[in-house]
């Protein structure tokens, strides 16, 4: 067995999406070869309805699967397509955007007008850039949960794990999507295929990431007894840690514990052209693209 070393350690950046929600961008819109096959990955949550509730307007997609896991609140959607419906939380949409998609996601709040989500994008390889539009929603309770003896928690969203298999099937970068808890102060070691690349993502308490050089944290500017310091500290809360090579990742839970997706996929390897929503493998396809949005051609009918 090899542990994983830590390539990277980063903090998700805000940004703004759609018509207005805010959100924090972990990864998208820089070398796609970095975790191919997966392209973007967001983290849209907030605490009143001014942050969200502009949503996500009609917008197309092509040569994609985009993936939405909605923690709080619920994501209302609708598509070109004739597709709608409501994504609770802990539910799970799986979209296979294929030759070519018009949708609107607009996000809700829960009681309390908080709301919070994932969306996560994967490539498409070249054969199946042009499939037809899929669509997989998975509610709540049809994701499998393995508690461990020690009081970890894992959903199995897709992939195999601990003896459980995730209810999304047939996606083309063949991925494991867990949402993983580790109780506090536990160190626990996850088995992941030495050919996926692999990342997680830490959305509550903190942790420490092990390789063989032992717990890394984030490089952070702290303030220590009035003088601005460079410490290194636990993965924490809007982190993303990106892993090298290896069949293993191992968690040292901090004081609160830690809970983060824990993804991988197969790499694609292949050309990416890429511009907004829709990703190609060549200029010409993606002007294509462009072009059929232009004139109305852009959805395929049903064969």
């Amino acid at each position: 067995m090899s542990l994983r070393p830590t390539l990277e350690t980063r903090r998700a950046q805000p940004t703004m999406e759609g018509a207005g929600v805010k959100l924090h961008r972990a990864f998208g819109f820089q070398d796609p070869s970095e975790l191919d096959p997966f392209l973007l990955f967001d983290d849209f949550r907030g605490e009143t309805p001014g942050d969200y509730s502009a949503g996500f307007p009609w917008h197309p997609h092509r040569g994609i699967e985009t993936i939405t896991y909605v923690l709080g609140g619920a994501v209302e959607h609708a598509d070109s397509l004739g597709n709608s419906g409501t994504l609770g939380a802990g539910s799970v949409q799986w979209m296979t955007a294929g030759s070519g998609i018009l949708h609107q996601e607009m996000p809700k709040g829960n009681a309390l007008g908080q709301m919070h989500g994932f969306q996560l994008w994967a490539n498409l390889p070249s054969s199946l850039k042009m499939t037809a539009p899929r669509y997989q929603d998975i509610h709540a309770p049809d994701i499998p949960e393995v508690v461990d003896d020690d009081g970890t928690r894992v959903k199995v969203i897709t992939g195999a794990f601990w003896g459980k298999r995730g209810p999304v099937d047939g996606i083309a970068a063949d991925p494991q999507y867990l949402d993983v808890f580790v109780p506090a102060g536990r160190k626990k070691t996850f088995r992941i295929d030495t050919y996926r690349r692999a990342f997680a993502y830490v959305f509550e308490g903190a942790g420490a990431f092990a390789d063989a050089s032992g717990p890394q944290g984030v490089l952070l500017e702290k303030e220590v007894a009035g003088q601005e310091v460079n410490i290194r500290d636990m993965s924490g809360n809007r982190t993303l840690i990106r892993f090298g090579t290896g069949d293993e990742v191992t968690v040292q839970a901090g004081p609160e514990g830690i809970r983060f997706l824990l993804i991988s996929g197969a790499p694609i390897n292949e050309p990416v052209a890429w511009h907004g929503p829709i990703v190609m493998n060549t200029r010409e396809e993606l002007q294509q693209a462009f072009a059929e949005l232009r004139n109305d051609t852009f959805i395929r009918p049903a064969h």
